[in-house]
C-alpha cells in the first residue's frame, strides 16, 4: 500500500513535469508529513516534541531551467502555475502555495546559497487541512530538491528545516517552530523523534511493530490557524518574560506556582500548558519505548485536557471524539488532538488489533458536523527527506 501510494505520486508529478517542460526531470525529491504524538505548542517555546513522521508526502520533480527564472506547476492546484526571477525581491502572492515555493528560494538566497533556475512540478499526498504538515513537507522537499539540484553539498538536514522553518516564519507568514520542518528532514523509519527544540538533537524512539498509529480527522477544517497561533506565541514570550526566563522551557513546574503573583490568569494558564507539556512529553518517550501503554494513555488524556482549558486550542467536536475514542481504548492506548488545533486532527496509538474495533466505535458514537463519519488515516512511522532514483530513496 505505502509503495503502490508512493509509485501512484511519482507517476503524477513525473507525468505533469515531461507535459509542462517536455523533458524528463533531473531528479525527485519526497519529504514526508508528520503527526505529532504529543508536545504541543512547546517547539517555539524552545521545548520537547515528540513526532514522528508519516507515510504521506510531498513529491518536488526538478531539473534545470533558463538563465535565473523558476517556473513551477502545483499539480494538486488544478495544475496552477507561478513564474519568478530568483534576483527578484519576494513578492508576496494571493495564493499560499506560491509563497512556499517563493520563500524557499528566498531563504536559500538569504543562507548565501547561489541558485539556478529552475523548472518545477509538485504534488503531494498529505492530506490538506488535518494538521498533519503538508506545509513543511513541501518546504523541506523544495529545499532539498534546489540544493540537490544546484550540487549544494553544505546543507545537512538539520539546516534544510531551518531553511524551510525561516521560509514560514519570514515569507509564508506563520511563526512556527522547527518541529515540523526537522521531523521531516530528520526521521527515522520505524521511530518517533524526540527532539529537544533548543539545541536541535533529537532521539529515535522506537514504536513497537505491534501499534498502530491512527489519524482521525473530526471534519471540522482548521481555521484562523495562523492568527492564534501567531498569538498564542505572543503569549507564550510574555508569560517567559514575566518569570524572566529567555522561553518557558526554563520555567519549572515549582517555579510556575511560586512566581506567577502579578501575571495574567490567561498568560498563567498558557505558560502552565506548556511547562507541564515538556514534562509529559518527556515521560511518554519513556513510556513508549517501555511499551506502557497504560502511562502513555494517562499522559495524552493529560495533554488533552491542557490543550483545551489551559490553552484553548480544541474544538468541542475534537473534545467528543477524544471522549469517545477513549471511552473504547482506557489503558489499551492514548488519544488526543493532535496539530496546531482548532479543528483537524486526533490521534490514536493503540494495537493493531484494536483498530477495527476503534473504527466501528467511532462511527457508531461520532458524527461530524455536516453528518458524515469520521475519516481514519492509517499511519506508518517513515524516514525523513529523501531523493528518489527509480522509485526508491537514497
Amino acid at each position: 500500500m505505502i509503495a503502490e501510494r508512493r509509485a501512484l505520486l511519482q507517476e503524477r508529478v513525473t507525468q505533469a513535469f515531461i507535459d509542462d517542460y517536455g523533458t524528463e526531470p533531473a531528479l525527485l525529491v519526497a519529504a514526508p508529513g508528520r503527526v505529532n504524538l504529543i508536545g504541543e505548542h512547546t517547539d517555539y517555546n524552545d521545548g520537547f516534541v515528540l513526532p514522528c513522521a508519516i507515510d504521506y508526502e510531498t513529491m518536488v520533480a526538478i531539473g534545470p531551467g533558463s538563465g535565473s527564472q523558476v517556473d513551477v506547476i502545483a499539480c494538486d492546484f488544478d495544475s496552477d502555475r507561478d513564474s519568478f526571477d530568483l534576483h527578484a525581491v519576494f513578492a508576496k502572492q494571493a495564493e499560499e502555495w506560491k509563497n512556499h515555493v517563493r520563500g524557499i528560494a528566498a531563504s536559500l538566497t538569504d543562507k548565501g546559497v547561489t541558485l539556478n533556475g529552475a523548472n518545477i512540478a509538485v504534488a503531494g499526498n498529505v492530506p490538506q487541512g488535518a494538521g498533519l504538515s503538508s506545509s513543511a513537507s513541501l518546504g523541506v522537499a523544495l529545499a532539498k530538491a534546489f540544493t540537490e539540484l544546484n550540487q549544494v553539498g553544505a546543507l545537512n538536514e538539520t539546516e534544510l528545516a531551518l531553511t524551510a522553518q525561516h521560509s514560514e516564519n519570514h515569507y509564508v507568514g506563520c511563526a512556527c517552530g522547527i518541529m515540523d520542518q526537522l521531523v521531516s528532514a530528520r526521521a527515522e523509519r520505524g521511530a518517533a523523534l524526540q527532539i529537544d527544540c533548543r539545541s536541535l538533537t533529537t532521539k529515535a524512539v522506537p514504536i513497537a511493530e505491534d501499534l498502530a498509529i491512527m489519524v482521525i480527522h473530526s471534519g471540522v477544517q482548521r481555521g484562523l490557524v495562523d492568527s492564534a497561533y501567531n498569538e498564542r506565541r505572543v503569549q507564550c514570550e510574555a508569560a517567559a518574560a514575566h518569570y524572566g526566563v529567555a522561553a518557558l522551557r526554563d520555567v519549572t513546574i515549582a517555579q510556575l506556582e511560586v512566581e506567577k503573583s502579578g501575571l495574567d490568569d490567561l498568560s498563567y494558564r498558557r505558560a502552565r500548558h506548556v511547562v507541564t507539556e515538556n514534562t509529559r512529553t518527556l515521560a511518554a518517550a519513556e513510556a513508549l519505548k517501555a511499551g506502557d501503554l497504560a502511562m502513555l494513555a494517562k499522559l495524552m488524556t493529560e495533554s488533552h485536557a491542557s490543550m483545551r482549558d489551559d490553552f484553548e486550542i480544541t474544538v468541542p467536536s475534537i473534545d467528543r471524539l477524544v471522549e469517545i475514542g477513549a471511552e473504547l481504548l482506557g489503558e489499551t492506548g492514548g488519544i488526543r488532538m493532535t496539530g496546531g488545533g482548532f479543528g483537524g486532527c486526533v490521534v490514536a496509538i493503540a494495537p493493531k488489533s484494536q483498530v477495527a474495533a476503534l473504527e466501528v466505535w467511532v462511527n457508531e458514537h461520532y458524527q461530524t458536523p455536516d453528518g458524515g463519519q469520521a475519516r481514519f488515516i492509517l499511519c506508518a512511522p517513515s524516514s525523513g527527506v529523501s531523493v528518489l532514483s527509480d522509485g526508491a530513496a537514497h
